[in-house]
């Protein structure tokens, strides 16, 4: 088997690898989670751990890197992150690293999870006013292995240009290309900071209401922290985006290519949705407040 799909990768497979390179915890059942990731697909091993495997080739990379860093990361934080335990060697059956991790309870944070979403924003806010100013030194710099988040945000102009002209008329198109210049047209001018790279609803978990671990650190790198701040407009709004912004010391610039960020995400998201006919559905992502579209346009108001 050269290459095995997200489909293929089942509880059935990751028992077989358990079992084969680590027969202590053969007897523990494995099931699937609740929610899903896209770069790797996870399974919950007994109660106290679980099971990441990279879903396609490209998400390699991240194995390795969680391996090295999180152990460095983790007393440096507010909040409990993910643990390595063990990692799985490429087999013919499986030709892909991949990882044990420490169980960490929570549900992932879905609106309704939530019972305060200020104090959650705020919560948040320290959390990544830790994380960023932690040693950068021969930490992993923004590129492929983390899909470019932390890298310049013109590395997806293209990208977002082609969105605009696709989605033509039934978007505000001046607006948008305004959102999108004004951020290309501010940097990140200072030392690299860390950046989590996929500050989604779905890797913040929540315990009685609360923010109460972060996982999934794949995207990870060093660099630019626009990207990890696209949760302001996913996820909060009002005064709860206010909390998480007035609890970041972050200039006028990375909040404009933060927003450029959303916006590239709320279009090809919208994009997607009308290409695979499943309005209403694909662009309703988990997490959001609103769907793909009532994001755009959030985005072309918040000035």
């Amino acid at each position: 088997m050269d290459a095995v799909d997200k489909a293929q990768i089942t509880s059935m497979l990751v028992q077989r690898l358990i079992a084969a390179q680590f027969p202590q915890w053969s007897h523990l059942e494995v099931t699937p989670v609740e929610h899903d990731g896209w770069d790797n697909t996870s399974f919950r091993l007994g109660n106290q751990m679980s099971v990441r495997l990279p879903s396609a080739d490209g998400y390699v990379a991240q194995v390795e890197k969680e391996h090295r860093w999180l152990p460095v990361l983790a007393p440096q934080l507010p909040l409990p992150i993910p643990t390595p335990m063990a990692k799985g060697v490429a087999t013919d059956e499986f030709r892909r690293p991949w990882s044990v991790y420490g169980w960490l309870p929570g549900r992932a944070a879905n609106v309704g999870e939530i019972a305060d979403r200020v104090q959650f924003g705020a919560d948040l806010a320290n959390f990544l006013t830790a994380l960023q100013p932690i040693d950068t030194t021969d930490g992993p710099v923004a590129g492929p292995h983390s899909h470019f988040r932390g890298s310049p945000l013109n590395t997806y102009d293209h990208d977002t240009r082609q969105c605009i002209r696709a989605l033509g008329s039934i978007i505000d198109t001046h607006t948008i290309l305004d959102v999108w210049d004004r951020a290309l047209a501010t940097e990140w001018d200072r030392e690299p900071v860390w950046v989590h790279g996929d500050m989604a609803a779905s890797n913040l978990l929540v315990l009685d209401g609360r923010l109460s671990a972060v996982i999934d650190f794949g995207c990870s790198s060093v660099g630019d922290p626009a990207c990890d701040l696209v949760i302001a407009w996913t996820l909060f709004s009002g005064d709860s985006r206010r909390a998480f912004a007035e609890g970041l010391s972050l200039d006028e610039g990375t909040w404009a290519r933060a927003r450029g960020w959303a916006m590239w995400k709320a279009l090809i998201t919208y994009r997607e949705a009308i290409a695979t006919g499943s309005l209403g559905t694909a662009e309703n992502r988990f997490g959001w407040r609103v769907n793909a579209k009532e994001l755009i346009h959030d985005l072309c108001l918040d000035g």
